[in-house]
C-alpha cells in the first residue's frame, strides 16, 4: 500500500503525457459532439467516490444533471430505464464487476452513449461500451486502492474538462495548472503529520469524516480506506448532511476529518466548524490553511478546488495506512477483501 500511495504524483504525470491526454481527448470530443443530455455514472466502493466526483464536474462545469445509477434496478429487478438521451459511464479499477458491465450493456441498447473508465483496457467493461478510457495506473499490489482512485479522479476531470472545451482539448492554463499536480501530489506526500497522526488515534473507536462538494467524495473515500484497513467504523457524511442530525454523535472521543478547502466548498463548511467546535469534537482539518476550532492540520496546497481532490486524500490515505500499523493490522491484505469483488 505504501508503494502504491508513493507512485501516484507519477501516475498524474502519466497521464498528461501527450499519448495518453491524447487519448482522452478524442473520447471527449465524441462525447461533446453528440451532446448528451444528461449523465448517468454507475460505479461500486472505491470508484463510486471517484464517479460523484465527477458528477459534481458534470454538473458544476457542463451544466448537465448527473447521478449515480442504481445498478440492482437493471440487476435484480429486471428495470429497462429509457436512457436514450444520456451519457452512461461505467467507473471500475478493474472493470472486471457484471452488474456494472449490465448497466452499460442495458444502456447501449437503449440509445445511450456508454464510456469506461477503467485501469484494464482490455475488460468486460471496456468492451461493453462503446467508448474506453484507460486511467493507465499500472498494477495496484495492495487490495485497498489507492493509486487507481486518483487515477480516475484525475481521468474522469481531464475528460470533462474536454468535453466542456468541445474540441476535447484541454486549454493551454488549464494543462498548465495540471501539469504542477505531479510536484503538488510529491510535496503533499513528504509531510509526515499523518504519520504521527496515526498514534493519537490508535484507539478511537469510530471516527467521522465530512466534506462538501468537491471534497464530499473525499470525506467518503477516506471513511471506507479506514474501514478498510483499520476495520475501525468511519462515518461520511456531507458537511450539510451532518448538521441534520449526525452531528448530535460528535464529542471530544470522536475524531472528525473535516476537508476545508481554499474554495466555495471549504467556504461552506465554517459553520459545520463552528457547531463540531461547540461540540468539542476532535477535529483534524484537511487543506491549506488551519482553521479555528481544528486541533490538526493536514496541510495540502492551496489548489483549485476542482483539482483538491486529487492532493487532500494523499494524507488521508497515508492516516489509513499508518493507522492499520499502528493497530497490529495488515493493510495489504485486509481480512474478507479480495482486489476484485464481482457483485450482481
Amino acid at each position: 500500500m505504501a508503494a502504491d500511495i508513493a507512485e501516484q504524483p507519477e501516475v498524474y504525470a502519466t497521464l498528461l503525457e501527450p499519448a495518453h491526454a491524447g487519448a482522452i481527448a478524442q473520447v471527449a470530443k465524441v462525447i461533446a459532439e453528440r451532446r448528451p443530455q444528461h449523465v448517468v455514472f454507475t460505479a461500486r466502493g472505491t470508484s463510486d467516490h471517484a464517479a460523484l466526483y465527477a458528477a459534481y464536474l458534470t454538473e458544476i462545469r457542463l451544466g448537465l444533471p448527473a447521478g449515480l445509477a442504481s445498478p440492482s434496478a437493471i440487476t435484480v429487478f429486471g428495470a429497462r430505464p429509457d436512457l436514450s438521451h444520456a451519457l452512461v459511464i461505467g467507473v471500475s479499477q478493474s472493470g472486471g464487476s457484471p452488474d456494472l458491465a449490465e448497466v452499460l450493456r442495458v444502456a447501449r441498447e437503449s440509445g445511450a452513449l456508454t464510456l469506461a473508465v477503467t485501469n484494464n483496457p482490455e475488460s468486460v467493461l471496456a468492451q461493453t461500451a462503446e467508448l474506453s478510457v484507460d486511467v493507465v495506473a499500472g498494477h495496484e499490489r495492495a487490495v485497498a486502492a489507492t493509486k487507481t482512485y486518483t487515477a480516475e479522479l484525475m481521468a474522469l476531470l481531464m475528460l470533462i474538462e474536454g468535453v466542456r472545451a468541445g474540441d476535447g482539448v484541454l486549454p493551454a492554463d488549464e494543462h498548465a495548472a495540471l501539469a504542477k499536480l505531479p510536484e503538488l501530489a510529491t510535496r503533499t506526500l513528504a509531510d509526515t503529520t499523518a504519520t504521527d497522526l496515526a498514534a493519537r488515534y490508535r484507539f478511537a473507536a469510530r471516527m467521522v469524516t465530512t466534506g462538501r462538494g468537491y471534497a464530499y467524495p473525499s470525506a467518503r473515500e477516506a471513511a471506507l480506506k479506514l474501514m478498510e484497513t483499520s476495520y475501525l467504523p468511519a462515518l461520511a457524511f456531507s458537511g450539510a448532511d451532518l448538521l441534520h442530525g449526525p452531528l448530535a454523535m460528535t464529542d471530544p472521543d470522536v475524531p472528525v476529518l473535516a476537508m476545508v478547502g481554499a474554495g466555495l466548498g471549504g467556504q461552506a463548511m465554517r459553520e459545520v466548524l463552528a457547531r463540531l467546535d461547540e461540540r468539542r469534537a476532535d477535529v483534524v482539518a484537511v487543506g491549506p490553511e488551519a482553521v479555528p476550532g481544528a486541533k490538526a492540520l493536514l496541510n495540502v496546497p492551496a489548489v483549485d478546488e476542482r483539482y483538491a481532490p486529487l492532493l487532500e486524500i494523499l494524507p488521508l490515505q497515508q492516516l489509513a495506512l499508518s493507522l492499520a500499523l499502528a493497530r497490529g493490522e495488515d493493510p495489504d491484505a485486509p481480512r474478507g477483501l479480495k482486489k476484485v469483488t464481482a457483485t450482481l
